[in-house]
């Protein structure tokens, strides 16, 4: 875990920068903070545990497939079920593919939600931040309908960097951010893109110890891409005990994000395992441009058809895309560091060093 002077420092660095706070509701902070006792103890796998909450998708969940906010609310039920203490802080609005992407300047509103979807509501009533929701827009004024989003990775740096201290009276931040759960799985090429693990990258680029959760698509439906309610929900009970089994066992760490995805499986199917695996290879997704008028091209995206020319096959065995197909759950670690360790780039290497 990361100590708590280190968890202030940080804290005080990045509200010194150049990000301005805008939050709606003043300085004050609107829950009060627990104390000592709340925070030790109790039967519960994770009691006492502070968890910052954000996705790529948002917090809206007003999409009729419910795919912009629907595995955060589960994934947090889940947590507080297990007695965590939660606060959500995610995008205003859905930033899928924003990868690690921030913003650099200007301002952030944080405004929290008083009317939560579904039967949300409850979930968390009994925490000491009673599962507060917030949703991040850009600009100085209140979110509304046409407010820009900030990004995942924003609403981390900005929970980390004075909102939850302002907000929800974490002076000393949380002890672990969770991301997701997301509305497909996150593997293989699609990772260098998500803004799910994105979200994950910022927290512990702060010193933070950071899970993505990914609920996954059912691959048997191609004119489409769905998520089950099921898989929501399973997602989210398996990622609260299996946090809980980390965290009893210390190996939650800022050193990489954890990064679960959950296979879809029919009902009452369990999953074949949990499989410790890497990162694929495979192009999974590719872009599409349309050809509009004038200069505007319209931006979309599929799945890669099997054997395409330009969907760079999977050069690793039993990588993560490939285990979670055949129904495992994947759990993979993914680090900052981008550097390419092959035997491939010997040559280059030896190149560089000797050239002038």
């Amino acid at each position: 875990m990361t100590d708590t002077t280190g968890r202030r420092a940080t804290a005080v660095l990045a509200a010194t920068g150049a990000l301005l706070l805008a939050v709606t509701a003043g300085a004050r902070a609107e829950v009060p903070p627990p104390d000592r006792d709340q925070r030790q103890g109790g039967a519960q796998p994770l009691a006492g545990l502070r968890v910052l909450m954000s996705n790529d998708d948002s917090m809206q969940m007003a999409r009729p497939d419910a795919s912009d906010g629907k595995g955060l609310y589960e994934a947090r039920r889940a947590l507080c079920a297990a007695g965590a203490d939660v606060v959500v802080m995610a995008p205003w609005a859905n930033q899928s593919g924003a990868g690690t992407s921030a913003t650099s300047g200007g301002h952030l509103t944080v405004q929290r939600r008083a009317v939560l979807p579904g039967d949300y509501a409850k979930d968390c009533s009994g925490a000491p931040s009673r599962g507060a929701v917030y949703g991040v827009c850009k600009g100085a004024s209140a979110c509304g309908p046409q407010s820009a989003s900030a990004t995942p990775a924003d609403t981390v740096r900005l929970g980390l960097g004075g909102a939850l201290a302002a907000k929800a009276g974490w002076a000393d931040g949380p002890d672990l951010v969770v991301s997701g759960s997301n509305y497909g799985p996150n593997v293989a090429s699609v990772v260098n893109e998500s803004g799910t693990v994105g979200a994950a990258l910022a927290a512990i680029d702060e010193g933070v110890p950071a899970v993505a959760l990914n609920s996954s698509y059912d691959p048997a439906v191609t004119t489409s891409l769905e998520v089950a309610d099921r898989t929501y929900r399973r997602t989210g009970e398996f990622g609260a005990d299996f946090i809980g089994q980390l965290h009893r066992r210390g190996l939650l760490t800022a050193k990489f994000v954890v990064n679960v995805n959950y296979p879809h499986l029919a009902e009452g199917q369990r999953p074949r395992g949990t499989a410790w695996t890497s990162v694929g290879t495979q192009k999974v997704v590719r872009s599409v441009y349309y050809r509009g008028s004038g200069d505007t091209f319209a931006v979309g995206g599929e799945i890669c058809p099997p054997g395409a020319a330009e969907c760079r096959p999977e050069t690793k065995r039993d990588a993560d895309f490939a285990l979670l197909r055949r129904g495992h759950v994947t759990v993979t670690p993914v680090s900052p560091d981008r550097t390419f360790t092959g035997s491939e780039a010997a040559r280059l290497a030896g190149y560089v060093r000797t050239s002038r």
